[in-house]
């Protein structure tokens, strides 16, 4: 069997440029959906409430370096033929036990965290049907029954229904608050709130404006979409712009409601799922009930997007790890190599790796429902997630600087300074999340 970097170089006729155009956008809708979660949201609106529009500059240059990213990740797919798995792998195998461990203990938990924050916007819409933990369990299965009988078409379609839903609640809510539109440019100006610690918060917002392993899974669905060479490379770029301009709308249009209904009110709301539920008590309050449930529909959409998200692109890329696992330790086993077209076609959507991460997402994350999140556990998790993006942003410079990518799309000095900054960006906050872990306590 061919490889898939000497096919991309040797059939031209499958590698003829395809027009940019909006016709083919689809995994960029994807990425946008699911990196986008309730905990942005909240965190875009607690910004508002606290610093107004002074914060807007952050939340825009956040948009901009998960671009560079994510536009890293797919032109990695697309000019070699490989996944971004392979490319780790090629590293070294301290890569491999890094992503094992990483997404095992890190959807353990999620798993969790995904299924109560979709069922806390359904529980506040019928509260008398049955209790928060029912309501969180069911929407795990919801989403691991249309991830397993569905492939990647429906699976874009019904996330962009949703992401329309998203935006018209978001874009509704950011027009009804009247928002100060001389403030608003204002805050785009590079200017640091005048309170302690305003660095690393600002460092925070821009690093936590839509993705974590969702920026990695961006390759494989592009794949999944059925692009799979250098062809379709203008696409891919038109495609991850509109991720990131979707993804900016969203959280501009969270900042203006912050700034508008909480920091000019003198408001505070909770951080985490509950501040959302917050907001919905003041929209109702201050717009009648009719807005607060068009919220509590968005902030629906806004979590089980991202919750279908991580069980089909986390799934993805737990599947390439298990097939290059397997390739490794057979001699000869050309058959168990599944190249771009392989995940085009749906066999990776089918794989038995595949469904047995779906299930390890669902199920053992209920216990954590019903007995809360144990402590090391949730510790061990944070250490690991804040880890994840600054590894991600390091790797693909080395990746798309080395002769492991075809000379023509290696980074130029643009994509490598995105990338530095970026990774630079996230070790500075892995550093501070790792520092203000309570250790102590841990041993």
């Amino acid at each position: 069997m061919a490889g898939t970097t000497e096919r991309n170089t040797t059939d031209e006729s499958i590698s003829l440029p395809r027009k940019s155009s909006w016709k083919y956008i689809g995994p960029g809708i994807v990425v946008a959906a699911t990196g986008v979660g309730a905990g942005d949201l909240v965190a875009t609106l607690i910004a508002g409430s606290n610093f107004g529009y002074t914060l807007l500059w952050a939340a825009v240059i956040g948009c901009v370096v998960k671009i560079s990213l994510a536009e890293a990740a797919g032109r990695w797919h697309l000019s070699t033929g490989r996944t971004l798995f392979d490319g780790w792998a090629s590293l070294g195998r301290w890569t491999t036990w890094f992503f094992v461990v990483y997404v095992v203990v890190w959807g353990f938990v999620y798993g969790a965290a995904a299924m109560s924050s979709s069922g806390l916007p359904l529980q506040a819409l019928f509260p008398d049907v049955m209790g928060l933990k029912w309501w969180a369990m069911l929407t795990g299965v919801i989403g691991l029954v249309f991830v397993w009988f569905n492939k990647y078409d429906v699976f874009e379609k019904v996330m962009t229904v949703l992401v329309g839903v998203m935006f018209v609640v978001t874009v509704y809510l950011a027009i009804r608050v009247t928002p100060n539109l001389g403030d608003a440019f204002a805050g785009l100006l590079p200017v640091l709130p005048d309170e302690k610690d305003s660095i690393l918060n600002t460092l925070g917002l821009i690093g936590g404006v839509g993705g974590t392993i969702t920026l990695a899974a961006y390759g494989y669905w592009v794949n999944a979409k059925g692009w799979t060479n250098t062809g379709w490379m203008k696409v891919m770029r038109l495609d991850n712009r509109v991720a990131y301009l979707t993804t900016g709308i969203f959280v501009v249009a969270m900042l203006f409601v912050g700034a508008e209904m909480l920091h000019s009110a003198d408001v505070a709301i909770a951080s985490g799922d509950k501040g959302l539920i917050q907001l919905s008590d003041i929209l109702e309050a201050e717009y009648g009930g009719a807005t607060a449930k068009l919220f509590l529909v968005g902030f629906f959409a806004t979590s089980f997007t991202s919750l279908i998200g991580v069980w089909h692109g986390v799934s993805l890329m737990f599947a390439d790890f298990v097939e290059r696992y397997r390739r490794d330790r057979a001699v000869g086993a050309e058959d168990t190599e599944l190249s771009g077209e392989a995940v085009a076609a749906g066999k990776r959507e089918r794989s038995v790796p595949f469904r047995a991460y779906l299930l390890w997402l669902t199920f053992p994350p209920m216990i954590l429902l019903f007995q809360g999140q144990p402590f090391r556990l949730v510790i061990i998790y944070g250490v690991l997630g804040a880890a994840f993006m600054p590894f991600l942003a390091l790797t693909l410079v080395w990746l798309l600087n080395s002769g492991r990518t075809p000379s023509q799309w290696r980074n130029g000095i643009l994509s490598n300074a995105m990338l530095v900054v970026a990774g630079l960006l996230f070790l500075v906050l892995c550093i501070k999340q790792i520092a203000d872990q309570p250790w102590a306590e841990f041993f």
